[in-house]
């Protein structure tokens, strides 16, 4: 008899678990037998709702255990879960819905009005659910059976997508399989060393690989329990650290940490693991972490079409400045970015890298995936590094031209085509730099038109009108001219240096 692959390596054991899987915030719990009823009652109601196996259902919803049971419910159905990051607007979601073609549409009841209509012409439904349960899609999940016969998925079937940026300034979906994501998960287990008695403190956001399919996939494949915070909060954080025993995190989470005196050795004394991703982690910030608490936090590298890569070792040295080695099952080489020729070890070039976490290619975009997944399976992740004497890879940069802030993907282009349409802009460019708390930050770069200044505060309203406020520039700076090189193409490496220091001193 077949199955489903995810189903029932993550889901199907919660119905024999009486234990708490989820602690919130109020100290309540939902013991894995409840949370499986949840995952059965969901699916119920998105198979009646009209989705069959292999269509995609879009989420656009805030953090909380129904929006967890609504991807193991679609999962359990058969469809490809589309996770959005909350922070989208009407205007950038309307490409997502409209790239994906979903069968259903699923968000918080406020953006009901906005969205239904935005949805219905692509031709998707649109329910609503809260994150206390409520809405259209809680109401339909009501006294539904506990038990869903799980549609049989097969391990290369498709089980997500999630978008990413692109060349194009457009965003990409990656698909990933059920073999991507389950192997990726029990990998980890073993490696950081997961079990049943671990607790997670569950801080990241759940529309992003590093909080889903990482945090919450791993903690399912151990049979452990999280703590599941809406977002990362400082008060929260330190109330229920003692209690937890892993904490995955992006570095501004840690360097917000350390900025609090109570964090020290004593706070964290239960604590087993800490694992920072999703952005580089300066090597400064690793070492006050340990010489605060006593714990070297383990550093991966991961990313949307791949899941993790690489791992800094649990037993063993954790680098600062490196991201490990390569995790079981995954290969990562060097190549020089020309000839894609394999550079010897410690030559910098593009990183590459091949295994069962390597995702299947970008929804409807062949020419794309041809031009990032080789024909051997190796993906060109456009990521520079380097692999030293004792095999650690260090990631030095980016060819892509791609500004992670938060941890969260931020492509330029998207921010230039609104800036240049300015009045008073007669260009612009967009750039990241070293910013304490984010990691990067985005700065716009604007160069004036002859006739007319470009009004700062009228453009900032602009684009709080049109994006996500983590892709919103922290700061624009007027210049005469943008650098170019003989071709005509702007250097930016000379703009980032002209500017790498604007939030040094004040944080931005």
């Amino acid at each position: 008899m077949t199955g489903n692959t995810l189903h029932e390596a993550l889901f199907a054991p919660l119905a024999g678990r009486n234990d708490a899987l989820i602690e919130l915030p109020d100290g309540a719990t939902i013991s894995g037998r409840a949370f499986a009823g949840m995952i059965a009652r969901f699916a119920h109601a998105l198979t009646q709702a009209g989705v069959q196996p292999g269509d995609r259902v879009v989420v656009q919803l805030e953090k909380s255990p129904a929006a967890l049971a609504v991807y193991a419910a679609a999962v359990t159905a058969g469809a490809v879960f589309v996770p959005l990051n909350t922070a989208y607007t009407p205007d950038e979601v309307d490409y997502f819905i409209e790239n994906a073609e979903p069968r259903l549409v699923l968000v918080d009841p406020a953006l009901a009005p906005v969205l239904g209509p935005l949805a219905e012409r692509h031709g998707a439904r649109v329910l609503a659910l809260g994150a206390d349960g409520g809405g259209s899609l809680g109401a339909a999940a009501r006294g539904q059976p506990e038990h869903f016969d799980p549609v049989t998925r097969e391990p290369d079937d498709l089980a997500a997508l999630l978008y990413t940026s692109g060349t194009t300034g457009r965003s990409k979906g990656a698909m990933l399989s059920h073999a991507n994501l389950l192997s990726n998960a029990q990998v980890l287990v073993e490696e950081w060393r997961f079990s049943d008695a671990d607790v997670l403190l569950h801080v990241l956001p759940i529309f992003h690989t590093h909080g889903l399919f990482v945090a919450t996939n791993v903690t399912l494949a151990a049979g452990a329990r999280m703590i599941l915070l809406p977002k990362f909060d400082i008060e929260a954080v330190i109330a229920h650290l003692p209690r937890a025993t892993v904490m995955m995190g992006v570095p501004t989470h840690y360097t917000r940490l350390l900025a609090d005196d109570r964090v020290d050795r004593d706070l964290v004394g239960h604590m087993r693991l800490f694992v920072s991703g999703s952005a580089p982690l300066l090597e400064e910030t690793h070492e006050a972490f340990a010489a605060r608490t006593g714990h070297r936090i383990l550093e991966r590298y991961g990313m949307t079409e791949t899941n993790m890569n690489t791992s800094n070792p649990y037993d063993g040295e954790r680098r600062a400045g490196t991201v490990g080695f390569p995790l079981p099952g995954v290969e990562v080489r060097i190549t020089d970015p020309d000839t894609g020729e394999v550079l010897d070890p410690g030559a910098t070039g593009i990183v590459e890298v091949r295994g069962l976490n390597v995702f299947m290619g970008y929804w409807r975009m062949p020419e794309k995936t041809a031009e990032e997944l080789r024909d051997n399976g190796f993906f060109i992740t456009g990521d520079l590094g380097r692999v030293d004497a004792d095999g650690y890879l260090h990631i030095v940069g980016r060819s892509k031209d791609m500004i992670i802030s938060g941890g969260l993907n931020v492509y330029p282009k998207e921010i230039e085509l609104i800036l240049d349409a300015q009045p008073g802009v007669a260009e612009s460019a967009v750039i990241g730099v070293p910013h304490p708390d984010f990691g990067e930050a985005v700065l716009g770069v604007l160069v004036p038109r002859d006739d007319a200044a470009p009004d700062l505060a009228a453009i900032r309203a602009t684009l709080g009108e049109s994006l996500a406020a983590f892709k919103r520039p922290k700061a624009l700076v007027t210049v005469p001219e943008l650098p170019r090189n003989t071709m005509g193409k702007v250097q930016k490496a000379e703009l980032r240096a002209r500017f790498g220091d604007r939030f040094a001193v004040s944080g931005g």
